[in-house]
Order: C-alpha cells, then sequence, then structure tokens
C-alpha cells in the first residue's frame, strides 16, 4: 500500500508489494524490490537500489549527497541488499568517483537509529550497527560484524568479519577477523570467543586460533611473527583469514594489544 500523502516520482520503480508510509519521498533514479516497508517521513533519493524485504523507518535519510567536499553531483550508485532493517534517523550516502562510484550494504543487517554509513563504504552481510554509530567514507566491515553504540570509525578502516567493537570506542585502525576492539582509540582486547561460539565453531579451530593470535601478536613485529608460525596452524581457515587480513594492502595500521 502507497499512503496518498506520499511523493513518488514517476520514474521510480517500485515493485509489487511495497509500502509506503505518509509523507515519504521516492526520488526519480531509485528502484525498490519486493515487500519492503518503507514507513512515514523517509526520504529516498538518488541513484538508489534497495533490495526485497527490507523495513525503513521514520525520517531515515536515503541516497542524498555523500559529505564529500569533492562531490560534484557525478553520477555514483547506493546499493542495499535483502531483509536489512534500517531505523529512525539512520543515513546512507552513495558512493564518489574517487571512491569507485557505490555504497554497498549487504544482506540481512541492523541499523540501529542514528547511525551513519559514509560514502564508498561495504557494509557486508549480517552486521548490527548500533545506536549513534559513524561509519566515515571507504570503510569496509566484513559480514557478522557488530559495532557498539556510539562508536566511530574512521575512513577507509577496515573490520574484519565476526569482529565486535566495544561501545564509544574510536576505531583507528584495522580489526582483524573475530577480534575483540575496544578503547577511546581503538586497542585489540583478544578475539571474539562468545562469537565464534555461538557461531558453533569447535572447540578444537577456536583453541587452535586462540593459540596463533597469542603467537601473531607475540610482539609489535607482527610480519616477523607470522613467518614463524607452526606449520599446523597454517591449516585452520580462521588462522588464515587473520593472516590473509594482516597481509593484505591496507591504508590503516592493524589494531594490536599494545597501545
Amino acid at each position: 500500500m502507497i499512503h496518498k500523502t506520499a511523493i513518488i516520482d514517476s520514474k521510480a520503480k517500485i515493485s509489487s508489494n511495497v509500502a509506503i508510509g505518509a509523507y515519504s519521498v521516492v526520488g526519480p533514479d531509485v528502484e525498490i524490490d519486493e515487500n519492503t516497508i518503507i514507513h512515514s517521513h523517509v526520504v529516498i533519493s538518488g541513484n538508489t537500489k534497495i533490495g526485497k524485504n527490507n523495513k525503513i523507518y521514520p525520517f531515515a535519510s536515503i541516497g542524498n549527497d555523500p559529505q564529500d567536499l569533492k562531490y560534484n553531483g557525478e553520477e555514483t550508485k547506493l546499493i542495499i541488499g535483502n531483509k536489512n532493517t534500517i531505523r529512525e534517523y539512520v543515513t546512507i550516502n552513495p558512493g564518489t568517483v574517487g571512491g569507485g562510484s557505490e555504497t554497498i550494504i549487504g544482506n540481512n543487517c541492523l541499523l540501529m537509529i542514528s547511525s551513519h554509513v559514509a560514502h564508498d563504504c561495504l557494509v557486508e552481510d549480517n552486521a548490527v550497527i548500533a545506536n549513534n554509530v559513524a561509519i566515515a567514507g571507504h570503510a569496509q566491515i566484513g559480514k557478522n560484524v557488530i559495532i557498539g553504540g556510539n562508536s566511530a570509525v574512521q575512513q577507509f578502516t577496515r573490520i574484519g568479519k565476526m569482529a565486535m567493537i566495544g561501545g564509544m570506542t574510536g576505531v583507528l585502525h584495522d580489526v582483524i577477523p573475530y577480534g575483540l576492539s575496544t578503547g577511546n582509540r581503538n586497542i585489540l582486547q583478544g578475539l571474539n570467543l562468545i562469537g565464534l561460539r555461538r557461531a558453533k565453531f569447535e572447540n578444537e579451530e577456536i583453541l587452535g586460533l586462540n593459540k596463533a593470535y597469542k603467537e601473531i601478536f607475540a610482539t609489535k613485529s607482527l610480519t616477523e611473527n607470522i613467518s614463524k608460525l607452526n606449520g599446523s596452524f597454517r591449516n585452520s581457515v580462521l588462522v588464515k583469514e587473520v593472516i590473509e587480513f594482516i597481509t593484505k594492502d591496507k591504508k590503516r595500521s592493524i589494531c594490536t594489544p599494545f597501545s
């Protein structure tokens, strides 16, 4: 059902069974797929594609111009997948030409009240972004990541899959997959053991990752520590993911247990 007070451009592509609430505004280059619910007072603009079965709550602003002084009206994209919940006052910006031209939100993510996803970000599936979290441009948020309330993620930062960021954390350094990071300026507190157990990894896998973690971060020389890792660790999928994350080209330093 589309409320009679909603303003929908005639060029917008709205699939069947989409509900749009009172006083919401949908721009000409917007596509909304089946069974998505747009509550009242939502603004969706720009070159924005929204998948199926999403819920977008009042006063969200989706697809408005990036907050980047270099942006000059170029045609860029915002792509939102399926089954996401986008709560009140959330803002999500499209990409910029200098950053790849698109912002991507995966599937089954929860963006809580007043969170912000800036231009050229990638937020992968099942991420939980808590209230008032600000994610700056070009950040990459892996699958099953949880970011606690009032945290801020610096531009170009990477947060690996299933990492946990504690509330009120300033994320200036890349956080390894399965890592647990907190602090005014984030440091690594260990592994997200609760998350690993909830994901039903075998105890043997978790223990192996924990042992490898201790060796990788035994000193500040991560590259040297990785080169000395026992071969049995290298056969672990979890350990491989951590090593690949650390050794990949990056803009930010790796978050470590050392302040």
